[in-house]
This record gives structure tokens, C-alpha cells and sequence, in this order.
């Protein structure tokens, strides 16, 4: 039967209720087995006072008259009547059916008896339980004349039951109490036991409990059982998950409110700009640069949307086909490369081996690489977007034939908020783009990777996330 503990029963109640059946059955079972030895032992006990009677009546068989005679000890049956506390009832007969003394109808011996071997067996006579000894001699001795050497005697004695039961009863009634007794005393044990056994837990319930609501940090697991450890580190480990993920959301908040907070001042200026001036054509210059910054804050304000939901939202795994989302990409971004007279295109080898991953973000990731690879490359430069896999994983990537990255940029690039700077001075930005990628990437449990091309000019920028069951496989969970 399938155990199931009762929700907001204790741990303490639940292993005493285990406990307090098995404590029961192991009680039940050495009571069970100290009955079948009382048995045993009053049996043979009462069965040994039977077989002296028997071999007291045995004695007194004589064969020396030429026939069979017996004399009874009646004061033997008379002491061994007290004993029995009840009647005894014997039974003597040959085996030619000419000597029958005794009670004729006392119940048969099961099966065949042996010649001088006791047979004990439990029978009714009477309407009352009565235990039976039965012994079968020979009449006469060997070479003996005028008698038969096969002619035997049957002695049978029966006592009552009652004797033997009290004594077992008495044995029984002082092992009930003793087992009773040492079953409480194990009981309080074990639950002393548990309770100590648990007090671990207690203490470490009250430090938990006492914590501040922003207390993150590890909780101590040294004298804790070695069962209770790895509860304790896997908490831990998700406690400094979650304060990861909280330090952050922090650094998420504090960037996001102070790029929308540049914005917002940008445009405040603006338009103090626009109301105050009142030439028409410096006014139209001035709503044209507000349009401008309008459009930049509405592309920031995308971006950290995107850059959110990365971080949180549930990825919607599924077969997906590289070159499909490498073209869309490269179709969206057609009109501002064109409008920059720059050469993009798409390179890959199409098969038929399908990818794994969430189609959207993977778009959006190399949407916003394509989209820095347009803006960042000089006018009549040419941006490829590419895709390939091998036995590993797969990739999305952008190359460009631009002025290129340092080592030491290319390290720093991909992290929140971050702006490009270098001597060739691409352009500046909130380094958004790169964020969203890279945190697209490591939610397939990939990675965010820039390299320089084999042109020896430029950037390759890939997302490359494993195959299921690979280094880093790709879960499918915030």
C-alpha cells in the first residue's frame, strides 16, 4: 500500500506513525512466538508426568501366570489427578482383544505406533480437551513358551488440558505485561530520538524564519544531518540564483531609468527649443532633430522591452529552420542597407537538419545584430547574414567588412548599457543590441561569439547555442 503523509502533518508525527505500527507488529510477533514456546514448554513438561504414568502401568504388566496381569497404581493416579488438576483416564489392551481395562473408547493413537515408543497427541473425550500418551509393548520375551512373540500391550493415559493452559495463561499474561512495558519504553525512545533528531531542523527553521526579507546569503549547513545537506546547498544554490537574478533586475532598472531619463531630458530641451524659437526655418530644423529623438526613444524603449522579456519570459522550443530566419532577418533590414548603398546578403548550406530553439527571440536576437552590423558599417560595405550547424550545435550569425573591433572591446561588448569605444569609433549606442543577443543565446544555453573575420577586417558576431543533451542544453524555462 502506497504511504502518503497528510499535508501540514509534521515530519515528527509522520515517523511516529511509521514507527508505531512496526513497534506494534514486532511486539504482536515476539508475543506470538513467546506463546509457542510457553506451549512447547508446558507440553513437554506434562507430557514427561504422562510418561511416567505410562511407564508406571508398563511396569506393572506380568506375563509370568500364562496370561497377562496388571496391577494399577491407583496412588500414583490419585498424585498425578492433583497435578492435572482434573481427571485422569487410562486404558489398557492387548493386542488380541482378550484384556480390556480402563476407559475402552479414549481416542485411537494417530497413525501406527512403534513398539516401545511414546506417542503424545491432542484429542476430545468427553466434550473436554485431553491430552493423550500412548505406548505399545511387547507381551512377552523372546523364546518364551506358549507365547506369541508378535502379542503386544497398548497403554493409554489421558489428562485434562486445563493444567497446562493455566500455566501457559499465567506465562502469557506475565509476557504481555513485560512486552507492554518495553513497548512504551521504545516508544518514548524513539519519539526522545526523533525529537533530537530533529532539532537540527527546528534551529534551522527558527534562523531561516528570523531572516530579513533582503537576506540572501547562504544558509549554514555544518551541523546539519549529511541527509539534510544537499536540501541545504540546493537551496543555496537557488538563493544565489536569485540574488543574481535580483542584482540584475536592479542594475536593469537603474540602467533603463537613466537611458529613458536621458531621452526624456533630451526631448524636455527640444521642445523648450521649438516653443522658444521663432525663426521657421531654425523650427523646422528643431522638430525634425525632435522627430529624430523621438524615434531613438521609441527604439530604446523596444530594446528594454525585448532585453525583459529575454530575461523572464518561457521559451517556446520547436524545430525551426535556420536559412528561413536568416532571410527574414536580411529582408528587414534591406531598406536601410540600401539606403547606405551597402551589399547584404545571406550565406549558409541549406539541409534538411532542423534546429531547436524559440524561433522569436532567436529572430529578434540576429535582427538586432544585423541592424548594428547596417548602422556601424560604412556606406558601400557589405553585411552577410549567415547561418550553419555541425554535430555541436547551430548558429546565427552577421559579418561585416567594417573597421573592426579591439581584443579588448570585443571582451566588454554584449554587457547591458555598454557603449562602443574604439579608435575607429563606429558609432555610439546603449549597447542594447548586443545585450538582447547575448542574453537570447544564453537562454538556449549557448553563447554570444565575436570574432573577426577570416577576411582579417570587420566582425563576425554569431549566436551558437548546443543540440539537446550537449554541454549547456538549452532549457525551455524561465
Amino acid at each position: 500500500m502506497r504511504w502518503k503523509r497528510r499535508e501540514g502533518r509534521s515530519l515528527r508525527a509522520a515517523l511516529l506513525l511509521l514507527l508505531l505500527p512496526m513497534l506494534g507488529a514486532i511486539t504482536a510477533l515476539e508475543l506470538w512466538m513467546t506463546d509457542r514456546d510457553a506451549t512447547d514448554a508446558a507440553n513437554s513438561a506434562y507430557d514427561r508426568s504422562l510418561l511416567g504414568a505410562v511407564k508406571s502401568i508398563a511396569a506393572n504388566v506380568s506375563t509370568e501366570s500364562g496370561g497377562l496381569s496388571v496391577e494399577l497404581p491407583y496412588r500414583m493416579f490419585e498424585f498425578f489427578e492433583l497435578t492435572a488438576n482434573g481427571q485422569v483416564y487410562f486404558r489398557i489392551a492387548s493386542s488380541d482383544g482378550l484384556v480390556e481395562l480402563g476407559s475402552a473408547d479414549l481416542p485411537p493413537a494417530p497413525g501406527t505406533l512403534g513398539l516401545e515408543t511414546p506417542v503424545f497427541y491432542d484429542a476430545h473425550y468427553f466434550g473436554e480437551a485431553v491430552r493423550v500418551a500412548a505406548y505399545r509393548m511387547p507381551t512377552g520375551k523372546p523364546g518364551m513358551a506358549g507365547n506369541d512373540d508378535h502379542a503386544t500391550v497398548l497403554i493409554q493415559v489421558a489428562e485434562n488440558v486445563q493444567s497446562r493452559q493455566e500455566f501457559t495463561w499465567r506465562f502469557m499474561a506475565l509476557a504481555i505485561w513485560r512486552d507492554g512495558v518495553v513497548f512504551l519504553l521504545t516508544l518514548l525512545c524513539v519519539a526522545l530520538g526523533v525529537s533530537l533528531a530533529l532539532r537540527p531542523l527546528a534551529r534551522l527553521a527558527a534562523e531561516v524564519g528570523a531572516r530579513r526579507p533582503d537576506d540572501l546569503a547562504p544558509v549554514r549547513g555544518t551541523d546539519l544531518p549529511a541527509e539534510v545537506r544537499p536540501l541545504v546547498a540546493a537551496v543555496n544554490q537557488q538563493m544565489a540564483r536569485t540574488q543574481q537574478l535580483a542584482t540584475q533586475q536592479r542594475a536593469f532598472i537603474d540602467d533603463a531609468s537613466h537611458q529613458l531619463r536621458t531621452h526624456l531630458t533630451i526631448l524636455q530641451m527640444q521642445v523648450d527649443y521649438v516653443i522658444g524659437e521663432a525663426d521657421a526655418a531654425r523650427k523646422a530644423e528643431a522638430i525634425a532633430a525632435l522627430r529624430d529623438e523621438i524615434g531613438r526613444s521609441t527604439h530604446t524603449t523596444n530594446q528594454l522591452l525585448t532585453l525583459a522579456r529575454s530575461d523572464s519570459a518561457v521559451l517556446n522550443a520547436q524545430p525551426i529552420h535556420l536559412a528561413a530566419i536568416a532571410r527574414d532577418v536580411a529582408l528587414r533590414c534591406m531598406p536601410a542597407a540600401r539606403a547606405k548603398g551597402i551589399d547584404l546578403g545571406v550565406s549558409g548550406r541549406e539541409t534538411d537538419d532542423m534546429a531547436e530553439g524559440d524561433a522569436e527571440f532567436l529572430k529578434e536576437a540576429l535582427l538586432n545584430l544585423a541592424a548594428n552590423a547596417v548602422a556601424h558599417v560604412p556606406a558601400g560595405g557589405v553585411v552577410t547574414v549567415t547561418f550553419s550547424s555541425d554535430m555541436l550545435g547551430w548558429s546565427l550569425g552577421v559579418t561585416d567588412n567594417g573597421a573592426g573591433l579591439s581584443e579588448a572591446l570585443r571582451n566588454t561588448l554584449g554587457q547591458r548599457f555598454s557603449r562602443q569605444r574604439d579608435q575607429a569609433a563606429r558609432a555610439s549606442g546603449s549597447g542594447l543590441g548586443l545585450a538582447i543577443a547575448r542574453a537570447v543565446a544564453e537562454r538556449h544555453g549557448g553563447a554570444l561569439r565575436l570574432d573577426i573575420p577570416e577576411s582579417g577586417t570587420g566582425l563576425h558576431a554569431s549566436l551558437w547555442w548546443p543540440r539537446s543533451g550537449r554541454d549547456g542544453p538549452m532549457t525551455a524555462g524561465a
